[in-house]
């Protein structure tokens, strides 16, 4: 027999056994599903990560009284509240300095602070920071202007009434209007719009275009510092942007370097600040979702395992109910090797069949977890189709090579006269 009639024969033999075919495959399906949706919701969510981390703009440096820290498995690394309470803040001639060092294009100063809803003529915007910066803070903070004008230095100098609208902003308060020239008030004063930002986005299901950006002098005329507590994480920070062809790692040390010079530390004192870049964060969340990775493939591959125990107890009862049927063939010519084949066959096309329900089942579940869950998209790539493929025939395979070797191994007369 060749190979396509084996094949045929095996699918046939199979469509005999419907009920026990399908629930022999469900260890298979299980983990291959399992495997599906993890790999296409955690590539999903890495490439999330990578787009909506993107915006922050990959060369700044954030400048703040805290590192970016999450906790994963080589760093458990604890948050001394009292002690970041007791570091000084910036200051406006810190943001100076660090500008005019040989390896900084800028370095802007930035504050902000929750505002909550902004309300003109019946419209509202709900959620709103009012943030204080200064020129340069569009390049910095990553922001492309797409009317109007950002913050400038005379506005700084000047202490001007003046803010910049992220697109949440102007499209809930302003609708169809042009927002150039209106006035908005915020926290009982009354700015004039110069600008309108285009849309960045959202990071995690929260937006990140609601915001009013104004003078940092003017922000810090009506809003002094925050102290104590409150200074942690709504102090001043600084957005500093390496010059073109300087490494950001170099651009970082000289930083770290004066901040330190300024602050008096001594050479075995810990740094009072943080610097953060958006790779920082970036590699820390991908580091968890490697680690939830390598987590799931060990319980789908216990899944696999206990799914091909289970196809290889069921040809094992197949050879036994096949006994004479093996018996007849080989006294009719059938070689071992047609027998291996044709059962080996078996095992592969019954693991294939419980990987191809798997696939789909793991693709769907992803996409519904993608459909409930807003900021993640699910992916699937084609090599997790390959992949899934892969293990059930891998699976199908090994243990279904004991089964067909016991079936082409068995001697023919003794096998026409079993009962």
């Amino acid at each position: 027999m060749n190979f396509f009639s084996q094949l045929k024969l095996a699918v046939v033999s199979l469509r005999y056994n419907k009920s026990r075919s399908f629930l022999t495959t469900l260890g298979i399906i299980i983990g291959v599903m399992t495997v599906i949706a993890i790999l296409s919701l955690l590539e999903g969510l890495n490439r999330t990560i990578e787009q909506q981390f993107s915006t922050l703009g990959s060369q700044t440096i954030y400048i703040q009284k805290v590192e970016w820290m999450i906790s994963t498995p080589g760093n458990r690394q604890q948050l001394d509240f009292e002690e970041l309470r007791k570091r000084p803040n910036f200051t406006l001639e810190d943001a100076d300095a660090i500008a005019a060092l040989p390896t900084i294009e800028i370095a802007v100063p930035s504050i902000s602070n929750h505002v909550g809803n902004l309300k003109r003529l019946g419209n509202t915007a709900q959620n709103c920071e009012l943030q204080g910066s200064a020129e340069g803070g569009d390049v910095a903070g990553n922001w492309i202007v797409e009317q109007g004008r950002f913050i400038t230095r005379e506005d700084r100098l000047h202490r001007r009434m003046v803010c910049v609208l992220g697109s949440y902003v102007a499209e809930n308060l302003f609708g169809a209007e042009n927002p150039i020239g209106e006035t908005i008030d915020v926290e009982n004063h009354r700015y004039q719009v110069v600008g309108i930002l285009e849309e960045k986005g959202s990071m995690f299901g929260n937006t990140m275009d609601n915001v009013v950006i104004i003078p940092i002098s003017t922000y810090l005329k009506y809003n002094p510092i925050p102290r104590g507590w409150r200074a942690i994480w709504g102090g001043l920070s600084i957005e500093a942007l390496p010059k073109r062809g300087v490494k950001l790692e170099k651009a970082m040390a000289d930083v770290e370097e004066l901040l330190r010079l300024r602050r008096g530390l001594r050479y075995d004192e810990d740094n009072d600040f943080g610097l953060n870049t958006q790779q920082m964060i970036m590699s820390a969340l991908q580091g968890i979702t490697s680690t939830l990775w390598i987590v799931m493939i060990g319980i789908a591959a216990i899944s696999l395992v206990v799914g091909g125990i289970g196809i290889m107890n069921i040809m094992l009862v197949s050879v036994a109910e096949r006994t004479r049927e093996i018996g007849i063939r080989k006294s009719v010519g059938a070689r071992d090797r047609d027998i291996l084949i044709q059962f080996l066959l078996e095992s592969v096309v019954l693991a294939m069949l419980g990987g191809l329900i798997g696939i789909l089942v793991g693709l769907g579940i992803a996409k519904l977890v993608s459909a409930l869950v807003s900021f993640l998209d699910a992916a699937s790539p084609w090599w997790t189709v390959v992949l899934g493929f892969g293990f059930s025939a891998a699976v199908g395979i090994f243990f279904g090579i004991y089964p067909a070797q016991k079936a082409a191994k068995l001697n023919p007369i003794q096998a026409i006269r079993y009962e």
